[in-house]
């Protein structure tokens, strides 16, 4: 279990106006409650609604964590456990079992959010400022409409995850994974250690959706098929799944008759994308990207509603926890500098939008009268492309070119725009494209 005994444990949460309130209590949360306390905010409260701090790291027992940020190769229950110990050493409350609710304002912006919790009931719980770092989920066969069977044996990765690292229990002996994210290609290797026999990871898209060292050490490794351009296009069994129909697709990602490959397994793994927790987000009418499926942002990470930041997971789907955490910081940082009226929400910005051949651009906005430094911009490609530069154009203006030998919708790519190029614009809209 991933709580320290001495972070503060709170059973309930009193009337108090808090300083920042965290929701979320993973890898994000842990971040910006200490980066928040750190910047000078004395009352700090993360709310999480599982039993345990830590989030998805708790079930992710391979390493590959904390190259970046702690300088060597963790695995995810060890990098949450450094984030516990640092929280450890500072009084930040934390309630167990607190799931948020609602989200809304008081007239005079106090962020007041709805709270229900087995310990404490219903309460409201008012702050300065709230940082959203309430993570991810996953799509689920419903979302994919999977055509034929409704049997056992068809799990997302990430829960199939749960059950074998947490609940050390196996989902199967003969398993099929479709789609090729990382949470998959880790639950092949997986698998496969554990004595199941994984036949095929299939892919719809004609490329991998997951890191490239995850492509070598979970397939390549292990022998494990990887069939791109293909999808499953029938799911058979009564009770239990029986057998999986995968056809390869055309160029529309339209089935090819005549092309269907039988796979005789029991067990059927979704690894079919990541979307962004929003639904609190929405509930206090925070602007939504349709593209990310997170809040929009400026480079605060200060959210469309004043007084509210959003980072992680839950503001777009990282690479990298290393990255999560990095991010978490800021926003964590941001919002106790609000809380203690150190700064005000922004009036005027520089819109930042996605430009030729890039899926998204995040933070999608720039508040010029807070940006202290240099501008740093994630995003994703939409397909695979060889010898191409990122640009940073202010109408026909660019103000930053980078060459890239290689780019891929899995690997997010950042770009760094000097302080200096952003004075005296005369348009209020940079574009970031894919250029030849």
């Amino acid at each position: 279990m991933c709580v320290n005994e001495k972070v503060r444990i709170v059973s309930d949460v009193d009337s108090q106006v808090w300083d920042v309130v965290v929701i979320g209590g993973g890898p994000a949360g842990l971040a910006a409650s200490i980066a928040a306390y750190d910047q000078g905010a004395a009352n700090v409260l993360i709310l999480e609604r599982d039993t345990e701090l830590g989030g998805v790291l708790n079930q992710c027992v391979h390493s590959g964590f904390g190259l970046r940020r702690f300088r060597e190769e963790l695995t995810g229950p060890e990098y949450a456990g450094r984030e516990i110990d640092e929280l450890a050493k500072r009084p930040i409350a934390v309630a167990l079992e607190a799931t948020a609710l609602q989200m809304s304002h008081d007239e005079d912006g106090t962020v007041v959010v709805s709270v229900v919790s087995p310990s404490f009931g219903f309460r409201y719980v008012r702050s300065r400022s709230a940082v959203l770092a309430t993570g991810c989920r996953e799509r689920s066969r419903g979302a994919i409409g999977a055509p034929g069977d409704r049997p056992s044996g068809v799990f997302t990765a990430g829960a199939a995850q749960r059950y074998v690292n947490r609940e050390g229990e196996m989902v199967g002996k003969r398993a099929v994974i479709l789609g090729s994210g990382d949470i998959g290609l880790i639950m092949a290797r997986r698998l496969t250690l554990e004595g199941a026999k994984v036949l095929a990871v299939v892919e719809l898209m004609p490329y991998s959706n997951g890191l490239t060292r995850n492509i070598v050490q979970c397939l390549e490794d292990y022998n494990i098929p990887l069939y791109l351009s293909h999808t499953v296009t029938r799911v058979v069994g009564k009770r239990r799944l029986e057998k999986v129909v995968v056809s390869k697709v055309d160029e529309k990602r339209q089935p090819i008759p005549g092309t269907e490959i039988e796979f005789e397994c029991d067990t059927l793994l979704l690894s079919v994308g990541l979307i962004p927790e929003n639904e609190l987000a929405r509930t206090a009418e925070v602007e939504i990207d349709l593209r990310t499926r997170g809040p929009v942002v400026t480079q605060t990470r200060e959210t469309t509603v004043a007084n509210v930041f959003a980072c992680g997971n839950s503001l777009h789907v990282h690479d990298l926890v290393d990255f999560v955490s990095e991010e978490a910081q800021e926003a964590g940082f941001r919002a106790a500098q609000r809380a203690l009226g150190q700064s005000v929400p922004a009036k005027e910005w520089i819109s930042v939008t996605n430009g030729r051949d890039v899926n998204y651009v995040v933070p999608q906005k720039l508040d010029l009268t807070t940006l202290e430094k240099d501008a740093t911009f994630f995003l994703r490609v939409a397909n695979v492309y060889q010898d191409k530069k990122l640009v940073v154009r202010a109408g026909e203006r660019a103000l930053k070119e980078i060459k890239r030998a290689r780019v891929a919708p899995s690997e997010m790519e950042r770009i760094t725009l000097p302080r200096e190029a952003l004075e005296n614009l005369e348009v209020k809209t940079l574009t970031i494209s894919l250029e030849d």
